[in-house]
């Protein structure tokens, strides 16, 4: 496994929300290639159930869909306090004025015209990632003040810790001290492991320490270059029985959804649990089913998410 390199950053979390299916496909393939994780709503109500689950970095909303268009599912969304940082970007084949106005008087940030031009979706992609992430950075220090919350930088240092991660980590590592300047090496390794794999917002990481499990669920990478952390323990076994609990699960397809969530594929999975490669996806089709989802990216940030609460 390399180290991280400089260049590396968290891929961003982009949730794609259009009832068409060849644009969907077209959409997640174009922003997986630019190094993005894809989630995908096939209507407003479909993207409304999924943002009361996790929360990406942007949100690529088609202007056009039944019963929920893309306006009114922008000011259901913006209504929320908690989503006032997130951008969302209006896709449409509308472009008179009064369109355009209306994507942005619903709460859109952005207007891009279909068809789309590759190159310029792109652009302003990154444009509006960066000045949400900017914007969002303040934030994000009072949601983590009073949580087990740490941040390390591209070699992972760490940088500063709040004092309840301190105090977690103490606990459960014996003779490491906060004031050392250092992380326990176990947690130090598997923090640079999951650096190397330039992640997405809302990876984790486990450690085992004895009976219990110490996670740390990535929160985002700020403009610093920190990465920021957000800690939990468990005891063994724990998990499972939460996604089961929250998404209707039953015992197998929670294990099959908590490997996936820690980013095994399904070959792994199935030496894991010595099940069948064809049964890992059944309970996959399952899992996407009883958790109203499209694909494995959206059932991991739920999953993830679920978990770090």
């Amino acid at each position: 496994m390399r180290r991280a390199d400089p260049a590396d950053a968290p891929r961003p979390v982009v949730l794609v929300v259009d009832d068409t299916p060849e644009a969907l496909r077209f959409l997640t393939s174009t922003l997986e290639d630019a190094g993005m994780t894809v989630l995908i709503a096939i209507d407003g109500r479909a993207a409304l159930d999924l943002l009361k689950r996790v929360t990406p970095d942007l949100i690529l909303m088609d202007a056009v869909m039944p019963q929920l268009d893309g306006f009114e599912t922008t000011r259901q969304i913006k209504a929320n306090p908690a989503f006032q940082h997130l951008p969302i970007i209006f896709m449409t084949g509308l472009t008179e004025t009064e369109h355009v106005v209306r994507a942005l008087d619903a709460g859109g940030i952005d207007f891009v015209s279909k068809p789309i031009e590759l190159d310029e979706l792109l652009a302003r992609i990154r444009v509006h990632l960066a000045t949400a992430r900017v914007a969002h950075g303040s934030q994000l220090a009072l949601d983590t003040s009073g949580r087990p919350a740490l941040a390390v930088d591209r070699a992972g240092e760490p940088q500063w810790l709040t004092p309840v991660a301190g105090a977690m980590l103490e606990r459960l590592f014996p003779g490491w001290s906060a004031a050392s300047g250092t992380l326990p090496a176990p947690f130090a390794a598997a923090l640079r492991q999951l650096q190397a794999s330039a992640p997405a917002p809302g990876a984790r990481v486990t450690v085992s320490v004895g009976e219990r499990t110490l996670e740390a669920g990535l929160l985002r990478c700020t403009p610093a270059a920190q990465w920021v952390f957000r800690l939990s323990e468990r005891h063994e076994g724990e998990e499972k029985t939460i996604l089961a609990a929250q998404h209707g699960l039953t015992s197998r397809e929670a294990e099959v959804l908590l490997w996936i969530s820690r980013g095994k594929p399904n070959r792994e999975v199935s030496e894991i649990l010595q099940i069948s490669p064809r049964t890992v996806n059944k309970h996959l089709e399952q899992i996407f089913e009883k958790m109203g989802v499209e694909n494995r990216a959206s059932a991991t940030a739920i999953a993830v998410t679920t978990l770090t609460r």
